[in-house]
């Protein structure tokens, strides 16, 4: 189970520390609260969850490709 934790940390998207940084919560807490928003809600959060992903993705992929430009 811990090797199955690790990996979904190491190349999971990043959305729940990125809200957990923008909130200054810890994204264990972020993570729990789309758990039991996404039983409550039927699913919903999984597309927040998921659109946001695509978001933080294009914006890594801008800062990455305005790095190359400078160097």
């Amino acid at each position: 189970m811990e090797n199955i934790k690790n990996f979904l940390e190491k190349y999971g998207f990043g959305v729940c520390n990125f809200i957990g940084e923008k909130i200054g919560v810890r994204a264990s807490r972020v993570r729990l609260y789309f758990i039991y928003l996404t039983f409550v809600t039927m699913g919903s959060p999984i597309f927040i969850y998921l659109f946001t992903a695509f978001w933080l993705n294009i914006f890594k992929y801008f800062r990455e490709d305005k790095n190359e430009m400078i160097a």
